[in-house]
């Protein structure tokens, strides 16, 4: 199974999936680190990305998807995939054993997480246009409020998956 955990920056995927995926003893991988330097540049630019920006790095993590199918079966992604089509596409990578988690929370508390986080490339101006391009996921989806503690985070995404 390949758990996608999915929202705005600032929401907390990178810590929540590497603790998830530390206390199921699969891999990690950060979506972020797949990112062409044209892209980086523009996040930390504050310039949004389009879907054109976003096909190639999607296409990366597909075969990355593909690849941990193949060689192990089981990881951690941390990803924005903020709209339904990047998620499906995903999806699909991952021969439909995926599922998505979505960090959710007050815009207010994200902004100040993402002031105050240092050492990342992402323009934390950018907040507000992931919030405006994120589309609700499909059902089945596990939304988990990041007000939460991460471990009552990781309690709840693993007993909604039953892992």
């Amino acid at each position: 199974m390949i758990v996608i955990i999915s929202g705005v920056s600032g929401a907390g995927k990178t810590l929540i999936g590497t603790l998830l995926a530390a206390e199921l003893g699969w891999d990690f991988y950060d979506a972020d680190l797949f990112h062409s330097p044209h892209n980086i540049e523009k996040m930390r630019q504050g310039i949004p990305l389009t879907d054109e920006d976003r096909a190639p790095w999607l296409e990366v993590l597909c075969d990355l998807l593909r690849t941990v199918r193949k060689e192990n079966g089981s990881a951690v992604l941390a990803c924005s995939a903020l709209k339904e089509p990047y998620r499906q596409l995903l999806f699909d990578c991952a021969e439909g054993d995926a599922r998505l988690v979505l960090l959710t929370g007050d815009f207010d508390l994200i902004a100040r997480r993402l002031q105050e986080r240092r050492g990342h490339f992402i323009d934390p101006k950018l907040l507000e246009s992931q919030v405006e391009t994120l589309e609700e996921p499909r059902e089945g989806a596990v939304v988990v409020d990041v007000a939460l503690s991460p471990s009552d985070i990781i309690k709840q995404i693993r007993k909604e998956l039953k892992l």
